[in-house]
């Protein structure tokens, strides 16, 4: 027969486990939150080429200053990066824009943050076979990135080259070959792999390709027919995990970004580069 007391005192028992509980999560919160702040070791990712360089030459060593431990992993694709970092394997990413990132992350489902931007290498065609565009001829194939954002990035390039007109009303972000209105010299579009795009001169007339990857490839701007003029949503971002963007490291990481130590560095190495306001 249940009593007052054993009612009472199985009330007790059940308060008192769940003020263990909450105990528990607060005690595991606090932990996580030291452990967070005392974050020193980073390990961050950056595709070949101008943006690998970047973090070695410009930011490692400002976080090395800080007390940080800087280990760098470099990618050769536009994939692999933000799932290595969404996975737990790296820290931070830094080789993509702000119109890739937010294509990618939202195909993906990926909890991922823009923490800051960065100067980028702009696009650029090259060419191997013809001294610059005004030579094009009928027909002549443009390899381009096939990925949808730098495709789409690609096919304004030619545009402001006069070489193509777009429809009317079409997202420049979005634009694909079938939204060209006209192509009087029926150029002829290629899409390929970014990371493949310098070897893709042997065989098209022309190629768009992305500043890291030509630069890595051993090209440089000067070596292209025409540099875009890029506009601010292509400049590169810092990427982290969502969770991450209000921690120290992070907060420091965005920070050396904005420093003139980075300036400097930028402005000695990486001349000619798309930059955010703060470092012009």
């Amino acid at each position: 027969m249940t009593t007052l007391f054993s009612v009472a005192h199985r009330r007790r028992r059940l308060l008192a486990t769940t003020l263990l509980a909450v105990a528990a999560l607060a005690m595991g919160a606090l932990q996580a939150t030291a452990q967070e702040a005392g974050k020193k070791q980073l390990v961050i990712g950056g595709t070949a080429g101008s943006n690998i360089d970047q973090l070695q030459y410009g930011i490692v060593p400002i976080l090395q200053k800080k007390g940080y431990k800087v280990r760098l992993v470099e990618f050769n694709d536009y994939v692999q990066p933000n799932l290595a970092l969404a996975d737990g394997s790296l820290d931070a990413n830094f080789f993509q824009h702000e119109v890739y990132f937010n294509q990618f992350k939202g195909d993906r489902k990926l909890d991922l943050t823009a923490l800051v931007q960065g100067p980028i290498a702009p696009m650029g065609v090259y060419s191997k076979q013809r001294k610059s565009l005004a030579d094009l001829k009928e027909g002549d194939r443009i390899a381009l990135p096939n990925d949808a954002s730098n495709l789409a990035r690609g096919i304004l390039l030619l545009q402001q080259a006069g070489l193509v007109k777009l429809k009317e009303g079409v997202n420049p972000l979005r634009v694909s070959e079938l939204d060209l209105a006209s192509n009087p010299k029926k150029i002829k579009l290629v899409p390929l792999d970014a990371a493949h795009l310098p070897r893709a001169l042997d065989d098209a007339q022309y190629a768009i390709i992305n500043g890291n990857f030509a630069i890595s490839s051993g090209m440089k701007l000067s070596d292209s027919v025409l540099l875009e003029k890029t506009p601010e949503h292509y400049l590169n971002i810092v990427a982290v995990k969502t969770k991450d963007k209000d921690a120290q490291w992070a907060k420091d990481l965005a920070a050396a970004y904005k420093s003139a130590e980075f300036k400097s560095v930028v402005d000695s190495k990486f001349a000619g580069y798309a930059k955010p306001a703060f470092l012009q």
